[in-house]
């Protein structure tokens, strides 16, 4: 199948935008899993990139100190578990310090039925679960997924059929990161999307576009749009807005573009939301 360029139209499709009927349930609720003692900021990053994409809550449960950090800095964030309608988990962690107990809360939730965006740390448990997934791995982690999924290392020079044939082998979403991004599903659906800066080549952005696909995911799973494709969608509607608030926050700096960092990419992301929104009928 032919590759789709995502845009901006194809993203304000996707996108949900609140109605005076709704409440912050059925605006969508995230579960976030993620960050470690290690890697603490992780939490925090995909925390805030979740709220500044206009989720209606967001629900932590992580480490202790992750959790006081998330806090810190976004005070409204839920850290008892309860109701959530999809899960973002695995940023900032590492399966080799990853103890049972984890492993065991990890697999329950990808053996559940509500959606998974899956990072990082977290990869290695995808192969078995019964969840719909959507992976966002970096090279050498796609590599290390289509291992432990029997596939051989990708085609670097064709990362459309690499990331349609990891779909295929998963049964679930691949958004394949890099300058350019590749987002494929089950039965050929692929798309690229190339919204974004080389400036976003910094730490922390991964866990900021986690934090964003988990909002817009929750979001979708709200109004029922869980299949396949809705996901697919989301996927690369997430990387489009993700692509397009690190060129907004790079431009801040002048019209060449500048150093950004994490945290400016998240807060620039209610000023692309709400461009997309604009013209949209509300």
């Amino acid at each position: 199948m032919t590759a789709t360029d995502w845009g901006a139209q194809d993203a304000t499709r996707v996108l949900r935008r609140p109605t005076a009927g709704d409440d912050k349930y059925s605006r969508g609720v995230i579960g976030v899993r993620t960050g470690s003692a290690r890697y603490p900021g992780a939490a925090v990053l995909g925390v805030e990139a979740a709220w500044r994409t206009g989720t209606g809550m967001v629900r932590y449960l992580g480490p202790a100190r992750a959790q006081d950090l998330v806090l810190q800095r976004r005070p409204e964030t839920v850290t008892a578990d309860g109701r959530v309608q999809a899960w973002l988990v695995g940023s900032g962690t590492d399966a080799a310090e990853r103890d049972a107990a984890e492993t065991a809360a990890l697999r329950g939730i990808l053996d559940g039925h509500l959606p998974v965006v899956v990072d990082a740390g977290a990869l290695d448990l995808v192969p078995a679960a019964a969840a719909p997934v959507i992976v966002t791995p970096h090279a050498r982690e796609l590599d290390r997924l289509r291992s432990a999924l029997g596939l051989g290392p990708g085609d670097p020079g064709d990362r459309e059929r690499t990331a349609i044939e990891t779909a295929e082998a998963l049964g679930g979403v691949v958004l394949s990161k890099g300058a350019l991004t590749i987002v494929a599903a089950p039965g050929g659906w692929v798309a690229r999307v190339s919204a974004g800066t080389p400036w976003l080549a910094t730490a922390g952005t991964g866990d900021v576009l986690g934090g964003i696909l988990g909002a817009v995911v929750a979001g979708a799973a709200a109004d029922g749009r869980t299949g396949t494709a809705d996901l697919a969608a989301c996927a690369a509607t997430a990387a489009w807005v993700h692509g397009r608030a690190g060129h907004v926050a790079s431009v801040r700096h002048g019209a060449g573009g500048g150093p950004v960092a994490a945290l400016d990419v998240a807060e620039a992301v209610p000023g692309v939301i709400a461009e997309l929104l604009r013209d949209s009928i509300a």
